[in-house]
């Protein structure tokens, strides 16, 4: 089978049973359904560049947009996009690019373990996913994915019942393969990432703190 046909069906699957556990649990009491969208930075681990190409340290911007859905008081889950520029540093090979992915994670609401107040929360979560990488200007053939593992700690505070500002940190580990020939690399990326983003959840269904 085609590894692309393959990893398309992975994450058609992972995504329905999303959507079947969201129809199991949508009855129960304590579960919230969230959108989220969050902006802020990035920093490509090194080794995800070959050559004379490297990555500046801190790239802006980037983008996360996602949904959640508490399936109990404490689990739940999360599909989720995001999206990164990354550039050249300083008297590397110039080049710019584009990472995206998707992932599917599952969230663990850690406030009664990790608390300040009653308006504030910790979220745990981590899932599997799956990355693309374009390339821009000289190198728009060298576009590469593949398979990525992604973990974070958000924390929120309650603005209001129905809104949350929150901090999140995630790390992107990429699971992609190393360029051969090396010159299918220039211009482009398969190592990890580390993001720090500010956003905002509101509660699609319910009130975070209603109930305090």
């Amino acid at each position: 089978m085609n590894p692309k046909l393959r990893i398309h069906k992975l994450i058609a699957f992972w995504i329905c049973s999303l959507f079947v556990c969201i129809s199991v649990f949508a009855q129960v009491d304590a579960s919230t359904f969230k959108g989220q969208i969050a902006l802020g930075v990035n920093s490509p681990s090194s080794n995800g560049f070959v050559g004379n190409f490297e990555g500046k340290s801190l790239n802006f911007p980037t983008v996360n947009l996602g949904l959640q859905y508490m399936f109990t008081k404490n689990f739940g889950g999360k599909l989720d996009y995001g999206f990164s520029r990354i550039s050249n540093k300083k008297h590397t090979a110039a080049f710019k690019l584009n990472y995206s992915r998707v992932n599917l994670q599952l969230v663990y609401d850690a406030s009664q373990i990790i608390s300040f107040s009653n308006r504030m929360g910790t979220f745990l979560h981590a899932g599997p996913g799956y990355s693309f990488v374009k390339p821009l200007g000289n190198f728009i053939n060298n576009d590469v994915s593949f398979l990525n593992v992604m973990g974070g700690v958000e924390f929120h505070y309650g603005v209001s019942d129905s809104l949350t500002v929150f901090l999140d940190t995630s790390y992107i580990l990429g699971m992609g393969k190393d360029f051969d020939p090396i010159s299918s690399g220039f211009g482009a990326f398969n190592g990890n990432i580390l993001t720090v983003t500010f956003g905002a959840s509101i509660s699609l269904s319910g009130c975070y703190f209603c109930g305090d």
